[in-house]
């Protein structure tokens, strides 16, 4: 049985910018095909627009305002808002308010999938 506490998981910046805390992905359990974090984007910040080749991704908004771009549509998001973005979707979220969500990615996370323009 895998089980992880969000107090005990280190925060890290990724390459398009969010602080996340990983709960559970390749690098602390025994997992094979997704991983879920817990991002934290501050008020008047944005992650870096970017996209993943390989992994499709879920974002589930715990608290804060967003607004939500995927390859040019724009959509304002917030709590119990959940988002899919799929392989090779350009996307940004710009916290209104301070984000916090949280991150499943499949296969699981990993810097060398994230692509820039």
């Amino acid at each position: 049985m895998e089980i992880r506490s969000l107090a005990a998981a280190v925060p890290f910046t990724t390459k398009d910018g969010s602080t996340i805390r990983s709960l559970l992905d390749r690098a602390n359990a025994p997992v094979a095909n997704q991983s879920l974090a817990e991002a934290r984007i501050p008020a008047g910040a944005a992650t870096q627009r970017h996209y993943h080749r390989l992994s499709e991704e879920f974002y589930y908004l715990l608290a804060g305002e967003a607004e939500m771009e995927i390859d040019g549509e724009v959509r304002r998001v917030g709590p119990g808002d959940a988002i899919l973005i799929p392989p090779g979707a350009w996307h940004t979220l710009r916290a209104a308010s301070e984000v916090t969500m949280l991150c499943c990615c499949a296969p699981p996370y990993a810097h060398e999938d994230t692509y820039f323009a």
